[in-house]
């Protein structure tokens, strides 16, 4: 299983909209960046990922599991651009802010830390252990 995190806005999708969803989950869409998008083709079903507010929340809420491999975006007819589809698993009991993970060395090659803008990024299996760990929340 590898790892990931999803930033989003919650002005535009956020946490009480993705649990929403269900078990159906829904597609992470609308991701324009070449990067993200790899990332996102190299996701298996079952991997797991955080649910990650910014602007000004700036925090891990949750976790999210990948329920559809990458497919074409619904949200446009250029076939550059795909996605997968998450549900929501279940929310961090403590959120942990980006300030605690910048705080933390064991987190300082985080993606999260070096490449802030970066909508969907890997996450290593100890940076997921210790997020986790922060976060009050079962890893598995």
């Amino acid at each position: 299983m590898a790892y990931w995190l999803f930033k989003s806005e919650p002005s535009t999708w956020s946490w009480d909209q993705q649990v929403a969803k269900g078990d159906s989950g829904e597609e992470w869409d609308g991701v324009r960046n070449y990067q993200a998008r790899n990332f996102m083709r190299q996701m298996h079903v079952g991997d797991r990922g955080f649910f990650y507010h910014s602007q000004k929340d700036k925090a891990i809420v949750g976790i999210v599991e990948v329920c559809a491999q990458a497919h074409p975006d619904s949200t446009t007819d250029d076939e550059r651009w795909e996605c997968v589809d998450i549900k929501a698993v279940r929310p961090f009991v403590a959120p942990v802010t980006l300030d605690q993970i910048k705080a933390d060395e064991r987190l300082s090659e985080m993606v999260l830390v070096k490449n802030s803008r970066l909508s969907v990024q890997p996450v290593t299996g100890s940076e997921w252990a210790v997020i986790c760990n922060l976060g009050q929340t079962l890893a598995d």
